[in-house]
């Protein structure tokens, strides 16, 4: 089976830049342009790396189903909401290579996928934006312990 996201794990993130890019997407979610600037202006260039790493975070495992030989199955509901997603970005005239596009992609996807008809999507940020934390913290004290 060849290698994926699925069978390897991504690599977690560093603690900064977990914090650093839900802050500007939890910013961006609640329409507060100011917070959304200033830490886009601290972060820097790096700030839409980091967006893609967590929106890869976020999407992949949401969006893994397994193979059911062509037929159906549980997840399949998945590709025609990514779909209609994806069709409401083009409307919209998202560009997904901007910071706001990154963040917009990462929250919409929350409020289509993640949470019950557009449901707390702020609060579901705020559980991705802990797991990734909980996440880098582990890596960071493994790599302290084999140094």
């Amino acid at each position: 089976m060849p290698e994926n996201t699925i069978t390897t794990p991504l690599a977690p993130m560093e603690l900064d830049d977990v914090a650093d890019a839900f802050a500007y997407i939890r910013a961006w979610q609640a329409d507060d342009i100011d917070t959304a600037c200033a830490v886009a202006d601290v972060t820097g260039p790096e700030l839409h790396r980091m967006l893609l790493d967590v929106a890869a975070r976020v999407i992949i495992p949401v969006t893994a189903a397994d193979d059911h030989d062509g037929e159906p199955c549980a997840h399949s509901f998945l590709a025609a909401a990514l779909g209609r997603l994806l069709l409401e970005m083009l409307c919209d005239g998202v560009c997904l290579n901007s910071l706001p596009g990154a963040a917009d992609t990462i929250t919409r996807f929350t409020g289509n996928i993640l949470t019950d008809d557009h449901g707390d999507v702020a609060g579901v940020l705020r559980q991705l934006e802990a797991a990734g934390m909980r996440q880098a913290m582990e890596a960071h004290s493994a790599h302290r312990t084999t140094v």
